[in-house]
């Protein structure tokens, strides 16, 4: 499962924007393109989708820009995704509008998909654009994973990087 790229980038420009100002100024899209290095009329377009979602609030004209509709905490990973991509449903099964499934009649998992998709936007509810925004902490590097405690030597470290991917700072 992945997020498409227009998503993605929403989900950078946004973080930018939470980090410059919160909901407390007017941003204009030149400087969020050159602070995130998305290109212009990417920023545009993701503007005009975040605005019609309710997510941010855009004027027009000298002194216009836009600004977040609510604070980086009251807005989540799903909304932004949700504004982009639409309802989060991890396959059409969840759809009950649509019949377009070749095996829908036998189908004995379809029941349970909403309940898998009600699961994973749940937990992109949990995750808000202020904590995105902000520098991950060293606490939760250190939260155990299945019940154990990490090592002094896991957190002392720094994590590795797998081969084809990169590191990059928000």
């Amino acid at each position: 499962m992945r997020l498409s790229s227009l998503a993605d980038y929403a989900v950078v420009m946004l973080a930018a924007a939470a980090r410059q100002c919160g909901a407390s100024c007017r941003l204009n899209a030149t400087l969020l393109s050159t602070e995130t290095g998305l290109p212009l009329p990417t920023v545009q377009k993701l503007v005009s989708k975040l605005s019609a979602a309710g997510l941010i609030e855009s004027a027009r004209g000298t002194g216009g820009g836009f600004r977040l509709a609510r604070p980086p905490a009251a807005i989540s990973l799903a909304d932004i995704v949700e504004a982009i991509e639409g309802p989060i449903a991890l396959t059409t099964c969840v759809d009950t509008a649509r019949h377009d499934c070749a095996v829908e009649g036998n189908c004995r998992v379809k029941p349970h998909w909403g309940v898998v998709s009600d699961a994973v936007r749940s937990a992109l509810a949990q995750v808000s654009l202020a904590s995105l925004s902000s520098p991950p902490a060293l606490a939760s590097a250190a939260l155990p994973v299945h019940g154990l405690a990490p090592s002094a030597s896991d957190l002392s470290s720094p994590s590795p990087v797998l081969a084809g991917e990169s590191q990059v700072s928000f």
